[in-house]
């Protein structure tokens, strides 16, 4: 094509520079509408990329994607409509499960939309276009509110069983709420910035081979830090429950009291808490070497079609997943689990208190 033969020959420089003075400027008369570059930066990326993606591997990624989703969808609006026909949302965890799943919920949504374009049209998740901004923002968005939903439950889970009773009462539905608001402003403003503006549908020297048109520094900026939280807020929080019950557990042995209970919920806490991890582990540590693959690719399109794009949906396959492990993890169990944390509670209050009148006898 006119345009892309044009967009090679302006100004020379080394094969390989990712700079911007190696493109020159656009001939937008030359250019058709709704077309973008075919390289990542690079002088010689060039190609006709009409049909790069086969069409059974579109079907044999796409059908599993959208069945997910569906899946996915399913179960969080059964979460929401469970939540509300009980009527429990005065509780402060209440809300944070729902938010939750309605997180959830979006990034289903979303990941269907993606879905559906990447069916009807698989070239444009390669090389951009200004369609993908919408449901890749949308995508973002409701991934980062997870994050933070997940985060928000760790913390609320952690106070709830602290030693300190009063920190415990702190926690009210107010503060939930504020929370939820906080979480969901935070994660439009950082999702929405490639609609603001953030993106690379004309800075090419700087877009993404995955995930076009964003841009890598966006993708940098976005994942580092928002997937360290998921892995180690979780994991801080989990870590301390465990540790609190370890310790009151052993302070009723030194009473001489039996500690069943204790060592229950002790081994029910530890095996959500590994489950919860792992779940984050697996859904978005893939995601993130990604990102880091991207961050350092040299090569072009044609160069990483098919294996690193394949790679690609699997990660969006297993960010999905999570979206289907919370409602088993968070939800289905919360009744048991509540059960369990809020019975040793009681039982060790009324412990401390006969152990401490043994002691002034």
């Amino acid at each position: 094509m006119m345009w892309q033969q044009e967009l090679c020959v302006r100004r020379g420089s080394a094969p390989g520079d990712r700079g911007g003075s190696s493109w020159g400027e656009w001939d937008e008369q030359s250019r058709p509408k709704g077309a973008f570059p075919t390289m990542n930066g690079f002088l010689n990326c060039s190609a006709n990329h009409t049909k790069i993606w086969s069409h059974y591997l579109v079907l044999a990624l796409g059908i599993p994607q959208l069945t997910i989703n569906v899946v996915s969808i399913i179960f969080n609006c059964t979460v929401i409509f469970t939540r509300l026909a009980t009527r429990d949302l005065h509780k402060p965890i209440s809300i944070l499960f729902c938010n939750l799943a309605i997180s959830d919920l979006f990034t289903s949504f979303s990941g269907f939309w993606i879905s559906m374009l990447f069916i009807t049209n698989p070239d444009i998740t390669i090389f951009g276009s200004r369609d993908m901004l919408a449901p890749y923002s949308l995508y973002t968005t409701s991934i980062l509110s997870t994050i933070y939903n997940l985060v928000s439950i760790g913390i609320e889970r952690y106070l709830a069983v602290a030693e300190s009773m009063r920190t415990r009462f702190r926690v009210a539905r107010n503060h939930s709420i504020a929370v939820v608001f906080i979480n969901w402003v935070l994660a439009f403003f950082l999702g929405c910035l490639p609609l603001m503006g953030w993106n690379c549908l004309q800075a090419e020297s700087n877009i993404s081979v995955l995930y076009s048109p964003f841009c890598v520094n966006y993708l940098v900026f976005i994942a580092m830090p928002n997937v360290a939280v998921a892995f180690l807020v979780p994991l801080f929080t989990y870590l301390r429950i465990i540790i609190i019950l370890r310790k009151r557990k052993l302070r009723m042995q030194a009473c001489g009291q039996a500690t069943g209970t204790y060592r229950s919920a002790e081994t029910q806490v530890a095996r959500t808490s590994i489950s919860i991890w792992l779940l984050a582990l697996v859904s978005y540590a893939p995601f993130l070497a990604g990102v880091v693959f991207d961050a350092a690719n040299q090569r072009c399109h044609g160069e990483l079609y098919p294996g690193v794009y394949i790679f690609r949906n699997c990660t969006a396959m297993l960010i999905t997943l999570t979206c289907l492990g919370n409602p088993l993890l968070y939800t289905l169990r919360l009744r048991a689990l509540g059960a369990r944390l809020k019975a040793p509670r009681g039982l060790w209050a009324s412990r401390v208190r006969a152990c401490t009148a043994i002691g002034h006898v």
